[in-house]
């Protein structure tokens, strides 16, 4: 599914292939002979997302630009099933396995692999090369790759990231405090969606 959003259309390279029930949204640019596949959805939340040559985008891939953070992703790429990227910049020949999250601000270098589950955090900067092991977490910059038990090195590299700031610009407050002007601002957000057009097969820009 092809939708205009915000009066930007994906523009699709005619060597790519796109699944019929993928979609794209938006300011998305799909480059020379990538494919997205079944159920993979890449949306411009008021920032581009720009796929670079040769890459693949999984089944059930979710990628998304937005105002502050737009998404780049570079050539000969690999995004795997229910992968999940927002807001970040991944260059030449990474690796993003199944499961991989990538958030905001991150730049995922040239070479790098993010194996099955791992997880890049918020404006963490991966280096080319390097390898985020299975369900592990890479956080900070420069980037420290951890276990997943390790919850207190990882909290103590990730509060000063300021997640809620960063992402919804809602400052964090005691507990109950945060989430209604967090969603008010989220829901808000995304509510531009219900102007979206339907475009028919074949209209997207090339």
């Amino acid at each position: 599914m092809l939708l205009e959003h915000r009066g930007d259309r994906p523009k699709v390279h005619e060597t790519a292939y796109v699944a019929p029930n993928a979609t794209l949204c938006g300011d998305v640019t799909v480059g020379e002979n990538v494919r997205v596949m079944f159920g993979a959805v890449l949306t411009a939340e008021g920032g581009p997302v720009e796929i670079g040559a040769n890459c693949v985008m999984m089944e059930n891939a979710v990628v998304r630009g937005t105002r502050r953070h737009p998404t780049s992703i570079g050539d000969n790429c690999v995004v795997g099933p229910r992968a999940h990227l927002v807001g970040c910049r991944v260059w030449d020949n990474a690796f993003l396995a199944t499961g991989a999250s990538v958030f905001n601000g991150v730049s995922v270098g040239a070479g790098a692999e993010v194996r099955v589950n791992g997880t890049v955090h918020l404006r963490t900067a991966l280096p080319p090369d390097a390898v985020v092991p299975i369900g592990w977490v890479a956080v900070g910059d420069p980037a420290e790759v951890l276990p997943p038990g390790d919850h207190e090195r990882i909290w103590e590299l990730q509060e000063p990231l300021d997640f809620p700031g960063t992402v919804f610009g809602v400052e964090r407050g005691p507990a109950g405090t945060m989430m209604p002007e967090m969603l008010r601002r989220y829901a808000g957000a995304l509510g531009a969606h219900r102007e979206d057009t339907e475009l028919p097969e074949g209209r997207a820009s090339r």
